[in-house]
């Protein structure tokens, strides 16, 4: 199991929200840089940034504080990024930047030919980021509902060449509630990518559920609030997982 902390930016800074809301956030970090080296140091196997005024503005924005992590971490580690990805071009300069992986989010679920194109031109290093609420996926950093339900829409794009989906259950989202372990199974089930699970995680607990749902798909789950908060113990839940898979 994958435990993959999460680095929003925001304004250049490292800050977390509560679903979704930009009005509703906290700063952790005004250098971005360090803090993925703070999460090295702990163990982290990737990194997962999301650029917050880029998904609001629908072009990239925190260019220059991702640019400083993946330099910091140069290629110890693989680095994902989501948030205002809309063109094949901004794509191609982040891949060439030394990203590994693009999260294609809103723009997959509004354009899938432009998901489908960048499958096709990049395949290996693209992600697609379901968000949902009920069973329905959202788009526009979760402001709008769409009519799509997730897994109809998960098994199209894992047909367009995919390398894996990231799940997220807007509800629980920077709320400490809970990863929503039934939906993440169900749409694990129905896919042959990996699913990486989103939003609510919360203890060393959620960690063990979801070790005992690794068979099932689910290969990694997004680390936000808790591990800022100190509620959950990053390098301690990393070691946890380890053990319950048998590598530690």
């Amino acid at each position: 199991m994958l435990l993959i902390p999460a680095i929003d930016l925001k304004d250049g800074k490292c800050v977390r929200l509560k679903q979704g809301d930009m009005n509703d956030s906290t700063t952790f970090g005004e250098d971005p840089a360090a803090m993925a080296r703070r999460w090295l140091n702990a163990g982290a196997r990737r990194l997962h940034l999301v650029d917050l005024n880029g998904a609001f503005a629908g072009k990239p924005v925190n260019e220059a504080a991702i640019k400083a992590i993946i330099k910091e971490v140069g290629d110890e580690i693989p680095v994902q990024l989501g948030g205002g990805i809309r063109d094949l071009d901004t794509i191609e300069r982040y891949l060439d930047d030394g990203l590994s992986y693009v999260i294609i989010g809103t723009a997959a679920v509004k354009n899938p030919g432009f998901l489908k194109d960048a499958c096709s031109a990049f395949g290996g290093h693209i992600i697609v980021g379901l968000d949902a609420k009920d069973g329905k996926v959202a788009t526009d950093g979760w402001s709008k509902l769409s009519g799509h339900e997730v897994i109809d829409l998960a098994q199209k794009f894992e047909d367009y060449g995919v390398e894996g989906v990231i799940y997220t259950d807007i509800g629980r989202d920077g709320m400490l509630s809970g990863i929503n372990i039934e939906a993440t199974v169900k749409l694990a089930q129905a896919l042959s990518v990996p699913v990486i699970a989103s939003g609510g995680l919360s203890n060393l607990k959620n960690i063990e559920e979801l070790c005992a749902i690794e068979f099932e798909g689910v290969e990694g789950v997004i680390c936000g609030r808790a591990i800022y908060t100190g509620d959950l113990d990053f390098a301690e839940a990393q070691k946890r997982a380890d053990q319950l898979n048998g590598e530690g």
